[in-house]
């Protein structure tokens, strides 16, 4: 007997867990909803998987709550839990939680509304692959079974690039290791040197797990541009006297220097260029989507990672750690872009270039993929994407960014029709939004969605 469910969810990391708590929330009858996840545990993905204490939240505590309108729900919920005595309410809203805190918390307000829902939410330990357009909804398929909903949220989350440089499938684990496999990091020898391919986020990560673990020779950092990710500012100011609508008329490139004027602004006043970018953060999807394709691929192609250094902050006291590192010798960063990969009997061979042809060659014993999210949907080898693309479902997103689909998640068919009953969050919205991969995002696209498919409730 097939199985059938008024709304189906398709992933149950932070995005798919969000949709289904404002789904219960708001549900005002008895109802089915599905939650497909392989994982075991909900609510991780790839950002909460982690069991490691020292990879933090980029965000503090007190802007990480799973609700637009109880802004301080996790902040309450870290002060209700043990291990914070005598820390002050103010204080812990300005820290740095372990990110498998918050993968507890999400997981905790996921029980506590099911209990209170007169709706029914069933977990399927299941990786959906393929959907099909049934006259009431959709058909859903997966290895060994299948279910039909008459609504489906997809929200398969983030994708690995893969290591870009001739001979890198060919290189053995655990030479090779992904910075996801934060195991695999953990498990590097002390003594063996390292090479960490890309500097954005995951490569903070594989930083810090492999200092907290008493690695002591030397990390190789190696990317294009030789970025690394900056800090927030531990005053968490934000410039009210600067004005975002003023940018919305202006290309790229003014849009850039007027940021660099209202920075230098900002410092006569006494403000860093953090208040700057935290006034700018609530208008980056108006901002995105003022913009012309032409100057958004202009954005992609000069300004994207001078935007994520400074967009994508890391907790002050983890940029301590990378400056100690570097400081001491042990952290080396290369601005080059690597060209190939040769596992030897011993080492690594890794040969690179800069912009000024210059050549660099490093012999290492481990290589760590930190190249960060996949963004080109054809790229992503996720079976339930290629389907719906092939079947006419879905269109790749502007740009070739994620899938297409209008400011309320509506996924757009080949045609550009919009489909109420097929919809998406997450980091398949990053043409279309381009933030939409925090929190902050991810749970006003929830609530969007189940607001749409079961009213106001709440």
């Amino acid at each position: 007997m097939q199985l059938r469910f008024d709304i189906a969810i398709i992933g149950g990391g932070a995005a798919g867990t969000l949709a289904a708590l404002q789904c219960l929330r708001r549900a005002d009858r008895a109802m089915r909803i599905a939650l497909f996840e392989p994982a075991p545990r909900l609510g991780e993905g790839v950002a909460y998987a982690t069991d490691r204490p020292e990879h933090l939240l980029n965000v503090p505590t007190g802007r990480m709550s799973a609700w637009p309108d109880r802004p301080h729900d996790f902040l309450d919920w870290i002060a209700s839990h043990a291990g914070h005595p005598g820390v002050a309410r103010e204080a812990l809203a300005h820290a740095y939680a372990p990110r498998r805190e918050y993968a507890r918390y999400l997981r905790e307000r996921l029980q506590q509304a099911r209990e209170a829902s007169p709706a029914t939410l069933e977990p399927v330990r299941a990786r959906v692959d393929a959907l099909h357009r049934e006259s009431d909804g959709w058909t859903l398929r997966w290895a060994g079974g299948e279910a039909h909903a008459r609504q489906v949220l997809v929200a398969v989350g983030n994708a690995a690039r893969p290591l870009p440089a001739r001979g890198a499938r060919s290189l053995p684990a655990p030479r090779l290791v992904d910075a996801w496999d934060y195991a695999g990091v953990a498990a590097i020898a002390p003594d063996a040197e390292v090479c960490i391919v890309g500097t954005g986020l995951s490569m903070v990560d594989a930083v810090l797990t492999l200092a907290a673990s008493g690695h002591r020779a030397r990390i190789h950092l190696l990317s294009r541009h030789g970025l690394l990710p900056l800090a927030h500012d531990t005053g968490h100011q934000v410039d009210e006297a600067f004005d975002p609508d003023a940018l919305h008329p202006l290309g790229t490139r003014a849009r850039l220097r007027r940021l660099r004027r209202q920075v230098r602004e900002a410092a006569a006043r006494g403000l860093p260029w953090q208040a700057v970018m935290e006034r700018l953060r609530p208008h980056v999807q108006a901002l995105w989507r003022s913009l012309p394709a032409r100057e958004q691929r202009r954005f992609l192609r000069h300004a994207v990672r001078h935007w994520d250094i400074h967009r994508h902050r890391i907790a002050p006291s983890v940029q301590a750690v990378l400056e100690d590192l570097a400081a001491s010798g042990r952290l080396r960063v290369h601005r080059a872009r690597l060209d190939m990969a040769v596992s030897g009997q011993r080492c690594v061979q890794l040969t690179a270039h800069g912009r000024d042809r210059r050549s660099l060659a490093l012999d290492v014993d481990h290589v760590v993929n930190a190249t960060g999210v996949e963004m080109r949907v054809q790229a992503m080898r996720n079976p339930l994407l290629e389907q719906l693309l092939g079947d006419g479902h879905a269109a790749p997103g502007a740009h070739g960014i994620g899938l297409a689909s209008d400011a309320d998640g509506r996924l757009l068919d080949a045609r550009g029709r919009a489909q109420d009953d097929l919809r998406v969050i997450g980091s398949l919205r990053i043409g279309e939004a381009w933030e939409s991969i925090a929190v902050p995002e991810l749970r006003v696209q929830a609530e969007v969605v189940a607001r749409a498919w079961l009213g106001r409730g709440g």
